[in-house]
Parts: C-alpha cells; structure tokens; sequence
C-alpha cells in the first residue's frame, strides 16, 4: 500500500496546472510544471521541493514518495488534460519555485554565465543544461530573460532545472558590482579576440546575448574581454551566425580545457 493518499483530478487541479503555462501565476502560485518521469526523478533526487505529482497508476506503482507530497492518480485519458507535450507522460509534478532567489555576492574563483536577453525556451534550457554539464553552478539573468520555469525551459533543461542556481537581476550592475582581476568578465562580440588564442581565467562570468541583437549596450560597457569564436567556414561561405546554446557550448568547453593544464 503506498503511505500517501491518492486524490483526484479535478476541475481546479486542472484549471491550476494550465494556468502555470504563464510567469504571473507561477509567480503568484510559486508553482512550476516538470513533466516526464526523467524530470520527475531528478527532482526527487536532488529532493526540490514538488508540492503535487499526477501519474497514472502504473507510474504510481512503481514509485514511493515522501509523505510530503499530494498524489493525484489520473488515467491516460486524464493525463491529456493537462500535458504540455505531443504525448502525455505518465507523472508530472507541481514543484516549488526556490524562495532564496536573492543573487549570490562572491562568485570569485567560480565560472559562472550571465545571459543577456535570452529569448528561446529551447535556447534557454540547453543553456541551463550546459551548465550542468560543465560544472558552472550560477547563471545570472537580466530581467528580459525567458523565465527558467516556462514549461518549456524546464522540459529542455533534462533535470539540470534541479542542479544550476538561477538568478534575475540587472546584469550590468552586477557585473559592474563584482567585475575585478580576480574575476574578469568576457562576452562574445564580433569584433572580439580569437578564443582559441586568447588567455582565459579558470574564474569569472560569461556573458551570452540575445539571438538576434547580441550582447545589450548596457551590459556591453561592463564587459572587459571581448572574446569570438572564429569563423573557419572559408571566403564566401560565411555561416550568418551561431546558434546561442551552440555558441555557449563552445566557449564553456574551451573555458574547461584550459584547467585541465
């Protein structure tokens, strides 16, 4: 028998999980949706907090949660109600937003990100993703940034959502705030030096910019190196531009070879 009580799925469950597609009500809730058993999973592991998890019984079954936690059981048909994917998953879960989101104040010696108006859920979560993966703990956002708990920034996050401290602030005054030898701050300009040549700290920020207007004037004054990832595409076959996430992903993974002597 599983220790908690299983409820159903009603009207106002449903009218709730819907409403959490947009920022105003998942602020005002301080609810966010993470669907899928992967996402589910990671947040149990890392222990976020999840007020509510819906599954199938099937899902249920197999699983046993903190008392903590409400249970909604709902079938498959039930489940259709309240996706956000082309097909339903069999879980989802209602998860807290953190309520310590006051930005951090000594980054020294840590690699972290800032991110300049990133647009794209997609973008966004593969970006959030990246982190993870090389071990950058923080990422800064100004506050045109894609809210990290849009369903679909979630979803692409593949539970990294649960591992990367995210933080809304005016970046070109943090920046301006920490910015120092010790912990300089680059940002991809065209107009930069070459990455592949340039010195890079093991610490610092890297700053991202938006996908079509790049790095903002404000926050572009605060930045002291200005670093480019090199075209190798050859004369008159000049790529228009990369991707952010791809871009990320370059600069992290040359960031990170440097440490390893």
């Amino acid at each position: 028998m599983h220790p908690n009580e299983f409820g159903m799925l009603s009207k106002n469950k449903i009218k709730l999980i819907n409403s959490l597609t947009h920022s105003k009500y998942r602020q005002q809730e301080g609810l966010y949706i993470a669907e899928g058993t992967k996402l589910t999973e990671t947040l149990l592991d890392a222990q976020r907090p999840i007020a509510t998890i819906i599954a199938t019984p099937q899902w249920l079954s197999a699983h046993t949660l903190p008392p903590s936690i409400e249970i909604v059981e709902a079938d498959e048909s039930e489940m259709k109600k309240i996706t956000q994917l082309s097909t339903p998953s069999p879980v989802m879960a209602l998860a807290r937003i953190p309520t310590n989101q006051s930005t951090p104040n000594t980054p020294e010696g840590q690699l972290w990100l800032g991110l300049d108006n990133i647009r794209d859920p997609g973008n966004m979560g593969t970006i959030i993703r990246l982190a993870q993966w090389f071990g950058i703990d923080a990422i800064i956002c100004n506050k045109g940034t894609v809210d990290c708990y849009n369903p679909k920034v979630v979803q692409a996050t593949m539970g990294a959502i649960a591992h990367v401290n995210i933080h809304y602030t005016a970046l070109n005054a943090f920046i301006a705030t920490h910015q120092s030898e010790q912990w300089p701050v680059y940002g991809t300009f065209l107009e930069g030096r070459n990455l592949f040549q340039e010195s890079l700290s093991a610490s610092g920020m890297i700053v991202l910019g938006n996908e079509g207007q790049g790095i903002s004037d404000e926050v572009a004054k605060e930045i002291n190196k200005k670093i480019l990832i090199p075209d190798f595409s050859g004369e008159g076959q000049k790529p228009e531009s990369l991707n952010v996430s791809v871009a990320a992903a370059i600069v992290c993974a040359e960031f990170r070879r440097r440490t390893l002597g």
